[in-house]
């Protein structure tokens, strides 16, 4: 079923917001600073090319330890991204989760659309991992 989710949201929808995830990542790794940023652009655009069956989750509640993006620097690093991109790509997701929340078909696709809106907010510290291993790191299935 998944699959099918998949090959559905690439077609209608989701091609184009994984794109503008991997602009955002091009344009952060052109300063040479954003390239943290731009790095975690590039993950969450494969997320969004093709999420079913994967989920978004804080590394720190996967691997139990703390890192550079899950403690202050990381906390920096998000207001600084929702500042100059983050509102722009949950503004994307928004309208797009509008969209498809029109049809019940859609539905589906537009709560996927929220989900990538909540990660486009805040998404140092974050990675993805397939719904099992979510699950195994205390996350419940969604």
């Amino acid at each position: 079923m998944g699959v099918i989710g998949n090959i559905l949201w690439f077609i209608f929808g989701g091609f184009f917001m994984g794109l503008g995830w991997w602009l955002a990542g091009l344009l952060a790794a052109i300063t040479i600073v954003g390239i943290p940023w731009a790095k975690a652009c590039f993950v969450i655009g494969q997320f969004a090319f093709f999420p079913f069956g994967r989920e978004a989750v804080g590394r720190k509640d996967l691997t139990q330890k703390s890192d550079i993006g899950t403690g202050v620097l990381g906390l920096i690093g998000n207001v600084i991204w929702f500042v100059f991109a983050g509102v722009w790509l949950a503004i994307g997701h928004l309208g797009s989760a509008l969209l498809c929340f029109v049809t019940i078909i859609g539905i589906p696709f537009g709560i996927q659309h929220m989900k990538l809106a909540l990660i486009a907010l805040a998404p140092i510290g974050k990675t993805i991992v397939d719904k099992n291993a979510a699950v195994r790191a205390g996350r419940p299935q969604l």
